[in-house]
This record gives structure tokens, sequence and C-alpha cells, in this order.
């Protein structure tokens, strides 16, 4: 496994991590941060666990682990020997446990779970698929139909975007402001278990973002995700030749301009594909339309049906203007439940 030993949580909030430490499996273990983030990794689960913490305000020592098998195998579940399923540092480390174990996904809540058996206060953040009373709190989207005394609720997911977030984007890339407006960030992603996107589907959202640039005289502010077919980055980069802005696919292009894209955008306009996306895109100041939702089934279906029920989105079809919203920002809500939750 892999430990970061983070410092100043209004870092992670700017998406900056800095002081990395990485401690020997035998070395002797110490309190440190009294709050623990654990993740396999998977950037959309450290994303969340980090923004939890990072609003609650203590320093925090974040995990990435890897669990063995056949643990991994059967992860939250615990099968005898579970205290190696991390490995040696892990299995050090938790000699002396935290306050708070803070996990997000399947394989981190086995971790959260071996640490409440250890006396931390254990949140995880996602549907662990066995019974929460494992943990002494669980925070689920809406859309998972997850209830229970223990379970916290939230619209989407939980991120860093806020006021705060947006202005330091703003300072990180301020030549993204001096591009015409209005400004379209396209957030691009790609098919999954639940999206079932074809060549057409992205060549129909391409040529509206293009034409409705064209037709402004604005620019386009585009990005892709690790789920975006190669094609499908290099057709984006072919279409918007020509149109001002910028296409980010990836670090070949230069630091990763997400959180510009985000703090500039006069609109934007977002595949539908990612929980994650939508939520952050949600958090903004600008309107979103929401491309492709009618070829997304399942649990982010229900997402987006319920973003756009309550108009905080709309479908990216031929109206693509300004529309009144309210930023949809749970991350400092939930925050704020878990700490009246926990301290009664």
């Amino acid at each position: 496994c892999r430990v970061w030993h983070v410092r100043n949580s209004r870092l992670i909030r700017n998406g900056l991590i800095t002081n990395v430490q990485r401690p020997s499996p035998d070395s002797t273990p110490s309190r440190g941060p009294a709050t623990w983030t654990l993740t396999d990794g998977n950037a959309g689960n450290v994303r969340q666990a980090q923004a939890l913490a990072a609003v609650l305000g203590e320093p925090f020592r974040a995990w990435t682990l890897a669990p063995r098998t056949p643990w991994r195998w059967v992860a939250p579940r615990a099968l005898p020997g579970v205290a190696n399923a991390f490995g040696p540092t892990f299995k050090n480390a938790m000699r002396a446990p935290p306050s708070l174990a803070i996990g997000c996904g399947r394989q981190s809540a086995l971790a959260t779970r071996l640490l409440r058996t250890r006396g931390a206060r254990a949140v995880q953040i996602l549907d662990p698929r066995i019974d929460t009373r494992h943990w002494d709190l669980v925070i689920a989207p809406e859309h998972d139909d997850l209830r229970g005394e223990n379970v916290i609720t939230m619209i989407g997911s939980l991120h860093p975007v806020d006021d705060l977030w947006l202005a330091a984007g703003r300072h990180a890339f301020p030549d993204l402001g001096a591009l015409p407006g209005p400004r379209t960030a396209l957030l691009v992603g790609g098919a999954s278990a639940h999206a079932r996107f074809d060549d057409a589907t992205y060549d129909a959202m391409l040529r509206a973002v293009e034409r409705l640039a064209r037709e402004e005289g604005g620019s386009v502010l585009a990005t892709t995700s690790r789920r975006t077919p190669s094609h499908v980055a290099a057709a984006l980069r072919d279409r918007l030749r020509g149109v001002p802005g910028l296409v980010w696919t990836g670090g070949a292009d230069g630091p990763n301009p997400y959180a510009g894209l985000l703090a500039w955008a006069d609109r934007i306009v977002c595949t539908a594909d990612s929980v994650n996306m939508l939520s952050e895109a949600c958090a903004t100041w600008a309107p979103v339309f929401v491309a492709g939702h009618e070829r997304v089934e399942g649990r982010p279906r229900r997402f987006v049906e319920s973003l756009l029920h309550t108009g905080r989105v709309r479908s990216f079809g031929d109206d693509a203007g300004r529309f009144a919203i309210t930023p949809l920002r749970e991350t400092a809500r939930v925050a704020g439940e878990v700490r009246q939750r926990l301290a009664s």
C-alpha cells in the first residue's frame, strides 16, 4: 500500500497534494493525524473521501489500499485473518488507529470496518452492499435507494467544488478568462456498464457544440476522461480546430485545466455517464446541459432524471441559453450532519 501524509487540508480543496511521506512497514506506529482517508486509488473515490475530510477541517492521513486475496474477493465481508488483508504497513498502523476513518468504495469499506473494531469512528461513503451496522455512518447517493438509521443520503457525490475552489481555479488558469465568451466547458466521459454511448452519440454532441461556438463567436474549453475512447478524443480535437479555446486529453497537453474550465465556464455541457462529473458541474454557477442521458440506465439514469426534474440541468439540444440556477453543493451539508451525528 501507499501512504500519503497530508499536512494542510486546504491544499486538497485547491486540487494540490504536498508533503508525501512513505513510512517503512516496520516503522513504529504513531497516532499522527486524527483522521484517515482510505480508498482503492480510484480518482472518484479519492476525491469524495478527501473532500469530506477537508471540509471537516482537520489534517488527515490518506491511504491508498490494495487488499490481498482472498479478502479482495469478498470485501467488505471479513474472513479469518482479516487483519492481514492490507499488508504489514497497514496492520502495523492499526495499532494506533485514528479517531475518525473515512472510506470510499467497497475495498476501503473493509478497512474502515476493521478500524472501527479498534476504536475509530468509521464513516463509509457509497453503499458497502452489506448491513450498515458495521459502520458508524454510511453516506450514500439518493439514487442508490439505501436507507437506515445510520445512513446519510446525498444528491450526487461529494467533491471540493465551492466558491473558494472556483476562485482558486480562476487564479490558476487566468488565460482562460481572456477567451471570447460565451465560454462553453465541454466535459466528455465514456461508455460504462450503465452508459451505452456509440459514435453517433459523441458525433451529435460535438457537432452541436461546434455549431454553437461558431454561431455565438464564443470559445470551447473541452476535456476528456479516462473512459473517453481515443478516436473520440481525436475527433474532438479535429472538430474544434479553428474554434477558440482549448482541448485537454491528457498530460501531454500540459497541466490539467479542469478547475479552470469549471471556474470560467458560462455554460457547461457534460455527458451523462459520470455522477461525479455531473455533480461537480452542478456545483458551479453555470447552467449545465446533459448530453446522452437517453442512453444511460440504472442508478446514474435516476440521478440524471432527478437533476432534470429539479431544473438544475437541461437536456442538451437546440436551446442552450442561460437559465436561473442554484449551485448544488452537498459536501458542506453532509459534513455538518456527520459532525452532529458523531458528537451525539
